[in-house]
């Protein structure tokens, strides 16, 4: 006989009491068919049954209606069967019990057996139907149901009983399949309420109610020895998400060391999967991360120099002038306290000489630079379910001198940590990404295509460079790193934000710090969050 609804053991159910109201039936067949109600007396079967039909419809009716008294006495071992019996209902706790006699045997030398179908509502979804058979035997004229715990269910043994076990099961998990939100008996609620705080209503609104419920057969030491009935692993399949427990944890840690405003957004490349977004609790605004609009500084030179290579006004190896300082239109440019004299592009990429990208970016057209962060995704439009989210805007320039503070990240060009990290995830997988929470997740509103192989190739031993010998050296023994640092004045320009925006193998990501007034702290925080993945 294989019991109904069989499943696999239950890993770490805890057991729980249903309370429930009792109603019984027993439908007794076998010759004749005969039904009592809940209201029926138990003891309206023969006091001494002569013949085992009797003694069994007595035992199943006594059963069926929670009679401990009149059932144990219908057996050879009342105290015995007392015990099991009542301990099976506390713990079941039926809505509703129904017992139905099925063949009885012939009896032979004092002894027959009777089979039986006992059907248990346990609640909602949990009606659980099993069968099995109730030895008998004859002494001094009376019938009795030989007690054994297979008289309870055919599957037990001495020593064991019947328990329910409930217990969480994930209803959202990580990419490596860690629970993000479970579901239980309270419905949905976070594994952690520490991970991911920014994204709680969007894990907690993707998830599916899901229930862990099962019958299982134990030993005396309630270790679950086989499920008889249920799902101990829930009835939905979790939803997964591309999230990593692992890197959000080393970002949430990286921020959280922070003494000021620290945010960092992480993204792989390959599949546009947001891995981790962390704030620390300096950061006032909830939404910083993803949509919190802010001057990218010299990060911004990323579009600069792509612009320039496209446009054919530069190579890597082109000579340029890096001066002190810079007059371009009615615009001065200085740079931190620095003068290369004549230098390539790539140097002045990586010690970020904003007098060099200013007077490129004033050779470009008006639209040049907004067509070249558009290739990064920084224009494009993305509804990300259960996010709301702005990249940014880089406009065309509306003159010359706009143009000159666009092209070293100031100006009006404006770009959230999100934006930073798809910018950084662009140039490492050289492929429009997609960023998303979950596959198939996010429409496109304003696509984009990235810049061409040739350029980004160009682009990539730049931004190597930078941690290599540039203003990122900071990052130099964290592994291959490529990235660009920038430090973005704000208001009336007395402050400045710190930026790096970069990436290691498949992990690009956005490391901003609201009024740090140097670019060193970011790349300090972006070396504590890859050190420790």
């Amino acid at each position: 006989m294989s019991p109904a609804g069989k499943k696999g053991v239950l890993i770490g159910g805890a057991l729980a009491v249903v309370a429930i109201v009792v109603a019984a039936v027993v439908l007794l067949s076998g010759g004749g068919s005969t039904a009592a109600s809940p209201g029926s007396e138990p003891g309206s079967t023969a006091a001494e049954p002569n013949d085992p039909g009797s003694a069994a419809r007595g035992y199943l009716l006594a059963f069926a209606t929670k009679d401990a008294d009149t059932a144990s006495k219908a057996t050879d071992a009342p105290a015995d069967a007392s015990s099991a019996l009542q301990d099976a209902w506390a713990t079941l706790r039926p809505k509703e019990l129904t017992a139905k006699l099925g063949d009885v045997g012939a009896a032979q030398g004092g002894k027959a057996t009777a089979a039986y179908t006992i059907i248990w509502n346990l609640g909602p979804g949990h009606t659980w139907t099993y069968t099995g058979s109730l030895g008998l035997v004859q002494a001094q004229g009376t019938w009795r149901v030989h007690w054994a715990p297979t008289a309870l269910h055919p599957e037990l043994e001495a020593g064991q009983r019947l328990a329910i076990a409930s217990s969480d099961v994930p209803a959202v998990v990580d990419r490596d399949g860690k629970p993000l939100v479970v579901s239980g008996g309270g419905g949905l609620k976070l594994a952690d309420e520490k991970a991911f705080p920014l994204l709680r209503s969007a894990l907690t609104g993707h998830g599916q109610a899901s229930e862990a419920f099962a019958v299982e057969r134990v030993d005396a030491t309630g270790k679950n020895l086989e499920t008889l009935f249920g799902n101990p692993e829930g009835d939905h399949k979790p939803a997964a998400t591309g999230l990593s427990v692992a890197t959000q944890k080393a970002a949430q840690a990286a921020v959280d060391g922070y003494h000021g405003k620290a945010v960092l957004v992480a993204v792989q490349p390959s599949s546009g999967d947001v891995l981790a977004v962390a704030q620390n609790g300096s950061v006032t605004n909830a939404a910083s991360a993803f949509s919190g609009q802010y001057a990218p500084g010299s990060t911004f030179k990323i579009v600069t120099a792509t612009a320039a290579l496209e446009a054919g006004l530069v190579t890597p190896d082109s000579s340029v002038p890096c001066p002190l300082t810079d007059r371009i239109g009615t615009r001065t440019l200085s740079n931190e306290g620095f003068d290369l004299g004549t230098t390539t592009v790539h140097q002045a990429f990586a010690k970020s000489c904003n007098t060099t990208f200013g007077r490129l970016a004033s050779q470009l057209p008006a639209d040049g630079l907004a067509k070249a962060a558009a290739q990064f995704g920084l224009n494009a439009d993305f509804a990300i379910e259960g996010l709301s989210t702005e990249m940014g805007r880089v406009d065309p320039a509306a003159n010359a001198d706009e143009q000159v503070e666009d092209g070293i990240g100031q100006g009006k060009v404006q770009v959230s940590p999100m934006g930073a990290a798809v910018m950084a995830a662009t140039a490492a997988s050289g492929r429009a990404v997609v960023p998303r929470l979950w596959e198939g997740g996010t429409k496109v509103g304003t696509g984009y295509q990235p810049p061409s192989g040739s350029v980004l190739a160009a682009l990539r031993g730049m931004m190597r460079e930078v941690v290599t010998g540039g203003t990122a050296t900071g990052l130099a023994h964290s592994g291959s790193v490529f990235g660009k640092t920038g430090t973005a004045q704000f208001g009336d320009g007395a402050e400045a934000h710190g930026w790096f925006a970069g990436y290691r193998g498949d992990l690009a990501f956005a490391v901003f710090l609201e009024g740090a007034n140097d670019s060193k702290p970011a790349v300090s925080l972006g070396a504590k969050f890859l050190d420790a993945l």
